[in-house]
């Protein structure tokens, strides 16, 4: 559904917004687009059960136990910090993948960075026996397949579409379901510029931009600037923004368009990816801090 903001921009700029967090109450966003044809392939080839990895608050752990539980298949979940094992009852992100029935490993940090490597995997089947690999944020072939399927042709009337990156699956996707007039914007959750080769190593077309100032100073980091702007957009347009993802692509645009980065009656699409079940996690850290918390009426 896309949604079209009433805010007033200069320049007779417009924004419009690509609800994709109401796709599915618990597998929202690019997750769903993302598992839409690994499940197909998990289900294909006979597979039991789907092994994944993922952090204390992902929303890619959360979104394969409740689409596992749903599919009937068995879920494993190898999580970064062993330190987490004795902490489930605390996280929510957690207790929900618990409570969808998947079994959780929590290995430590070091051990984490593994997670690629073939002898890592062997020792995974060793222990587990066959499972249905899906990747960290669950970026592979398949799921950029699915996420070609975001733009449809009503949004061809749009000059740019705008969306936050994590691993590069779903603006991989974006990018090639594209039209040759539009331009495609990410912004990334983490620092650095190295997601170049990995979006290059999915696509193959020029009609895209990274822009790395938004990250407000790494994955999962976050400021009273972003909690405010966050909570503010909230109460003008009834819309949630997760911290992590959405809620810095959005602002990026939003600042972007006030330093007339967009041409004179531009038409722009953001990509909401979902990701709103991490709040609770973020506000329990902001409250830990004595900060803002995220306000919004789920």
């Amino acid at each position: 559904m896309n949604q079209q903001l009433p805010l007033l921009f200069p320049n007779a700029i417009s924004l419009t917004i690509k609800r994709e967090d109401l796709i599915h109450p618990f597998v929202s966003g690019n997750k769903f687009r993302k598992l839409k044809y690994n499940l197909l392939q998990a289900e294909t080839q006979q597979y039991k059960t789907l092994l994944t990895f993922g952090g204390a608050f992902s929303n890619h752990i959360a979104a394969v136990a409740y689409a596992g539980k749903e599919k009937g298949f068995k879920t494993i979940g190898i999580i970064r910090g062993d330190e987490l094992g004795s902490k489930i009852s605390e996280n929510p992100t957690l207790s929900f993948a618990e409570n969808c029935g998947m079994q959780l490993e929590f290995i430590s940090r070091e051990e984490y960075r593994l997670k690629s490597e073939l002898s890592f995997i062997e020792n995974l089947k060793a222990k587990f026996g066959d499972f249905y690999l899906i990747p960290e944020g669950g970026t592979n072939a398949l799921a950029i397949k699915g996420c070609q399927e975001i733009l449809t042709p009503e949004d061809a009337e749009f000059d740019y579409i705008c969306c936050s990156i994590g691993t590069g699956g779903t603006i991989s996707g974006i990018i090639n379901s594209a039209l040759p007039h539009q331009k495609v914007l990410g912004f990334p959750a983490l620092k650095g510029d190295f997601l170049k080769e990995e979006i290059r190593s999915f696509v193959n077309k020029e009609n895209w931009e990274l822009l790395t100032d938004y990250h407000f100073g790494g994955y999962g980091k976050v400021n009273e600037v972003l909690i405010g702007f966050i909570n503010s957009f909230y109460q003008k347009n009834k819309i949630p923004l997760d911290p992590i993802y959405t809620g810095k692509m959005v602002f990026g645009v939003i600042d972007l368009i006030q330093k007339n980065f967009f041409p004179a009656q531009s038409k722009i699409l953001l990509i909401h990816t979902g990701g709103i079940q991490g709040i609770q996690g973020m506000n329990m850290k902001l409250r830990n801090k004595k900060l803002p918390i995220i306000e919004i009426n789920d």
